[in-house]
């Protein structure tokens, strides 16, 4: 079964103004179109543009019917791993879940067409095992999942990767402590010959260089920067008029400083970017962030794919909650080089898997055939298609999207010249 979708986007504060409009070919709102949600996802599931039966949603479709819209490929692997959640919940099984835990079918991943024209929040995402234990957990004390209180809205992790149709600026993933000292370094330069207050960074400075390891002195670095207080405000006014200062200006490693300060003053996330590694990837340059990994988007296009979660964990550059000591376990502090996820290439298919069972996204720019394993969603983003199946096939159009079910087994892609198309499908290993 072959069935259009269609979603609003999100009008999130960051978001651009013609971005996700200019990709789709759709006409702007006039206000700012940060996300548009591709997936059966409760926060905003995708309407169905015909109806199917009673259903008027993809959450609805999938509910009402979840063994022809999932298939037995999905279902029987999210029994498995609720069936190993529970194992790790009695005791009986100390290896983590993968994938998270379900109380009832759903569908795994969320495709979104993401653009910001500010940066997003400085943030992590849990492991499965943390994600179960923090749901659980959360749930005995009685917090409302509405709660803006609360970290662990579902059981979930919430791993995902981005690709970028536009030139994307992010940070992803701590830097080494050496790097971080030498941009720390230059702000202590910089002070001392514009006669600037500099006493408090010279204390981050020292914090960073004298940890037993790198991820301890990272630790102790962001917990200091994050623990609130005269100390670490006093560190974000004291960088941001150094990066701002006549000298500081022209050295390019301040520009972050700048960016975040002007979006968010007074907020830690200004210095704490600094220990992160700063990327400007190319169109078609995929990030891909795992559980732990610390980062934010600053600007920019892109399809992002991910596993279907609520569960954010914030470190800066937001009003929302921050709940440090979470934040602290949830932290891979291990620093680690950009973490670009290289395709496989099949002809004209670019496919992207990452370590996780949730999704993988496919990149089609000529006729081309795929193997889903599971229910796929098809975005159209250039020129025309034809998508075919076992069962029915579907017309897509620049910005038109469809949901496609695992009966129609394996998909056959016709492309007009130029046209592009996305797919986003779980990333289940044949048995």
């Amino acid at each position: 079964m072959f069935v259009r979708i269609d979603n609003a986007p999100r009008d999130y504060a960051w978001g651009s103004l013609h971005g996700i409009a200019d990709l789709l070919g759709r006409e702007a709102s006039g206000r700012p179109e940060a996300e548009l949600w591709l997936g059966a996802h409760p926060g905003s599931p995708s309407v169905l543009v015909h109806p199917v039966g009673e259903a008027t949603t993809l959450a609805a479709l999938i509910s009402d019917d979840p063994g022809t819209t999932l298939g037995h490929e999905w279902l029987d692997f999210e029994r498995d791993v609720e069936e190993r959640a529970e194992a790790i919940e009695r005791g009986s099984l100390d290896a983590p879940a993968v994938g998270g835990a379900e109380r009832a079918p759903h569908l795994g991943y969320l495709l979104k067409v993401l653009s910001a024209a500010a940066p997003l929040s400085i943030q992590a995402h849990p492991s499965s095992e943390q994600a179960l234990a923090g749901f659980d957990r959360e749930n005995a004390l009685g917090v409302p999942l509405d709660s803006p209180e609360r970290n662990y809205k579902d059981p979930f992790h919430k791993p995902e990767l981005i690709y970028p149709v536009t030139p994307f600026d992010a940070l992803c993933g701590f830097r080494s402590v050496s790097a971080s000292l030498a941009a720390i370094d230059k702000l202590i330069v910089v002070g001392r010959a514009e006669a600037l207050p500099r006493d408090e960074i010279e204390v981050l400075r020292g914090i960073l260089a004298s940890g037993d390891d790198e991820e301890s002195a990272l630790r102790a670095g962001v917990g200091l920067l994050l623990g609130g207080g005269e100390a670490a405000e006093e560190i974000v006014q004291q960088a941001t008029e150094i990066a701002r200062s006549s000298s500081g200006i022209a050295l390019p490693e301040f520009d972050v400083v700048r960016l975040l300060a002007d979006a968010y003053p007074g907020d830690p996330g200004v210095v704490l970017a600094l220990l992160l590694n700063r990327v400007a990837l190319k169109p078609g340059e995929v990030l891909y962030l795992p559980a732990g990994n610390i980062h934010a988007y600053l600007s920019g296009t892109g399809i992002e794919l991910m596993a279907a979660s609520d569960n954010v964990l914030r470190g800066g550059l937001t009003p929302k909650h921050i709940d440090v000591p979470e934040l602290l376990r949830v932290l891979d502090f291990a620093p680690v080089s950009v973490p670009l996820l290289a395709p496989s290439r099949v002809g004209a298919v670019e496919l992207f898997e990452p370590d996780v069972p949730d999704f993988r996204l496919a990149h089609v720019t000529a006729d081309a055939s795929l193997e889903p394993s599971g229910p796929a969603i098809v975005l159209c983003t250039a020129g025309t298609a034809s998508v075919r199946g076992a069962l029915g096939d579907i017309e897509l159009e620049r910005g038109q999207a469809c949901f496609v079910t695992p009966d129609e087994g394996g998909l056959h892609l016709t492309l007009s010249e130029g046209a592009t198309l996305f797919a986003a499908m779980p990333n289940l290993l044949p048995e």
